[in-house]
């Protein structure tokens, strides 16, 4: 379906697990024991509604094995917190990690389901403090949270976007470290990192800005950069595969997946170009790749 959305079945993703893992990501599984390159991120990585996500289209473009280790729902707790994940990535040529939103990890403030990370489960002493009368037990999801506190109590939302924003680059950092070898983040959004305004409405990765971005440049090799084009932007559900029920538009479609392994190709593809010539040789250093519609 090229153009046409609805489907009666939808998509068979081919949930798949990798080592020791309870995660499913998506399928179909790939070996480990050749040279390959993982991506980690959460839905957008995972593909919901897309035929051929940017990993598979990367392994075309590149020439390299690709993992997609991305899952549905995930925050960075969910990865920080499965050892087999990162035992994954740490044998790779190299780690793609999407930057994903702040909202969705346990904090000093409230905690999120450990596999749903974007469920919010209970509110601590501290948040409840923070914003008296609210009645937390009316929130199911983190945005509806964000969202309410932050009409609620302005002020009082000003520090728990503080908290979540400072917990963002220290797990970002936790998460880096434990990844062994080259590491590469993904900004895949309809923004640009620095053009953040409101925190409950700038679209995703959610309350992340350049300043946080800047603060992991010691630990990664490089930032590819993606904002969506103006064309992905104004049909978001061309070419998507989902149930007439089922709420497609927030997801990326097949078109900005095309942009980010076209974004991807060259920064990946020197590694296959290393192999075949001297073996497992360094990939070329570079700081920041970016496209923008």
């Amino acid at each position: 379906m090229s153009i046409a959305q609805e489907s009666k079945t939808g998509l068979d993703y081919k949930p798949c697990q990798y080592g020791a893992s309870r995660i499913a990501f998506r399928g179909p599984a790939r070996p480990l024991d050749v040279p390959y390159v993982a991506v980690i991120g959460g839905s957008e990585t995972y593909g919901k509604f897309v035929e051929t996500p940017f990993a598979d289209l990367l392994e075309a473009a590149a020439g390299a094995p690709v993992i997609n280790l991305g899952a549905m729902h995930a925050g960075l707790g969910l990865f920080l917190d499965e050892p087999a994940v990162l035992d994954v990535a740490s044998r790779d040529r190299m780690t793609v990690i999407q930057v994903l939103g702040a909202q969705n990890m346990s904090n000093r403030f409230y905690t999120v389901h450990p596999r749903r990370n974007d469920r919010f489960l209970k509110a601590s002493g501290r948040m409840q403090t923070l914003f008296p009368g609210i009645d937390f037990t009316e929130f199911n999801f983190t945005g509806h949270l964000l969202t309410a506190l932050e009409e609620a109590a302005p002020l009082a939302f000003a520090d728990l976007v503080a908290e979540l924003k400072e917990a963002w680059v220290r797990r970002m950092t936790t998460l880096l470290e434990r990844i062994q070898g080259e590491r590469v983040l993904l900004w895949m959004s309809s923004r640009r990192p620095e053009d953040s305004r409101n925190a409950t409405t700038d679209g995703d990765p959610l309350l992340v800005d350049r300043e946080m971005l800047e603060a992991l440049a010691p630990h990664v090799a490089g930032l590819v950069e993606v904002v969506a084009s103006a064309r992905t932007q104004r049909f978001p559900l061309k070419g998507k595969r989902f149930h007439p029920e089922e709420a497609a538009a927030a997801m990326p479609g097949p078109r900005f997946h095309q942009e980010v392994a076209e974004a991807l190709a060259p920064v990946v593809r020197p590694l296959r170009v290393a192999d075949r010539a001297a073996g497992r040789a360094d990939i070329p250093g570079f700081r920041r790749s970016r496209r923008t519609g």
